[in-house]
């Protein structure tokens, strides 16, 4: 299958072509139906023979051109209606009757403040469209996006998600006109999952109820099937939360196929090379080291322990933490005793064979580094975050 992608160079175009190259040369094996051929890629500067040639092979044309953000009003219609106009007529000239996609926006609604004449281009580009689908037979593919964000967005354009992740990453200051404007929210990989699905003859049709998205199987119009709402404040907030991680630790809740989850990959794409990475406190002592790496506020913490030549470590229990102890490098000894018995529980440990070993709650416990020459390296899970308020532990030796 010979694709084309106009506007190839956009946030979309761009995250569209990595997929279906990855597709194209095996990467991706998640799409064994797709056969991948030839990739047209089409924008600004491309010369005009270029999409001659495109839409003369091309068996599906996605059409992401489009102008967001021209000098003056005018460039709305030439630049959302005038090109679509040009790419149409060059497939007629080629009697190419592929499935053709266009990218329109929730604004060709022309509802209240969607009335514009960006809206107005949008709406008249997918009339264009649909009358060509009726007088070719063409099966043509009309999305109207809602707002998109995802990594490659660019910021101070057309995305405030993407403004917000710029300038929150790079400590640049935000402006937030009113916290309870709600959005509605589109993930790039929702949107290029539903254009490989589109690609497959499985796109998911749509009519509109307003500017509200109605799935149904005879729609005119094509939708991802997967948005989110939030309002301006929630998003800043959230931001704000992965920007203090380096210095908190914590890690905000970020279910599977949540926003949260989706808007913290978005913010960590804009963090600037100096950001990429950041230091941990670490806990020096002369017995060795203790770090905490990551918290969260339902899930327990991590942290990593460093044991010297011969040195014990713990000598204490808990009422209800409970945690994992594993050794990752060296090898060790770790004790358990149950509070108010002799038994002990010995567990050898190793980097060598790893292996998760409970410490149980009421049985103080230790581990002790059993070489002479080499550091040992625990890597710890505890049930909760360290509160020194409430810390639950209490020192009692295992011998």
């Amino acid at each position: 299958m010979n694709i084309l992608i106009t506007g190839a160079d956009g946030f979309v175009g761009k995250n569209l072509t990595a997929a279906l190259q990855s597709i194209r040369d095996g990467k991706d094996k998640t799409h064994p139906a797709l056969t991948i051929d030839e990739i047209f890629t089409y924008d600004i500067d491309s010369a005009p023979e270029e999409l001659e040639r495109s839409c003369e092979k091309c068996d599906f044309v996605f059409n992401l051109a489009g102008v967001n953000r021209p000098q003056n009003a005018d460039e709305f219609m030439q630049g959302n209606f005038g090109f679509a106009s040009t790419l149409l007529d060059t497939l007629k000239k080629h009697h190419n009757t592929c499935p053709v996609m266009l990218s329109s926006s929730i604004q060709a609604t022309l509802i209240g403040r969607y009335d514009s004449d960006y809206g107005r281009s949008k709406k008249a580009g997918e009339e264009l469209f649909f009358a060509y689908g009726e007088e070719t037979g063409a099966k043509v593919l009309v999305y109207r996006f809602p707002n998109l964000f995802g990594k490659w967005c660019r910021p101070n354009y057309n995305s405030a998600v993407a403004t917000f992740c710029h300038n929150i990453a790079n400590d640049l200051p935000i402006t937030v006109s009113d916290r309870a404007v709600q959005l509605e929210l589109l993930y790039i990989d929702d949107l290029v999952d539903e254009m490989l699905a589109a690609l497959e003859g499985h796109e998911h049709r749509c009519t509109f109820d307003g500017v509200d998205t109605v799935l149904c199987d005879d729609g005119a119009y094509c939708a991802a099937p997967i948005t989110h709402k939030a309002t301006l404040g929630e998003i800043v907030d959230l931001l704000e939360s992965f920007a203090a991680k380096p210095r908190t630790l914590m890690m905000p809740e970020i279910p599977q196929g949540s926003f949260a989850k989706k808007l913290y990959s978005t913010y960590l794409s804009y963090l600037p090379h100096e950001k990429a990475a950041f230091d941990l406190k670490m806990n020096v002592d002369a017995r060795g080291s203790f770090t905490e790496l990551l918290k969260t506020a339902n899930c327990g913490q991590v942290s990593v322990n460093v044991s010297l030549p011969g040195i014990t470590k713990g000598q204490h229990w808990h009422h209800s933490k409970w945690e994992f102890f594993i050794v990752v490098s060296g090898r060790g000894l770790i004790q358990q005793r149950r509070i108010g018995s002799d038994e002990v529980l010995n567990f050898e440990v190793s980097g060598d064979k790893i292996e998760a070993v409970h410490m149980l709650p009421g049985y103080t416990h230790n581990i002790i580094n059993l070489s002479d020459t080499e550091n040992l390296v625990t890597v710890m899970w505890a049930n909760e975050p360290f509160n020194p308020n409430k810390p639950d532990t209490f020192f009692e030796p295992v011998e």
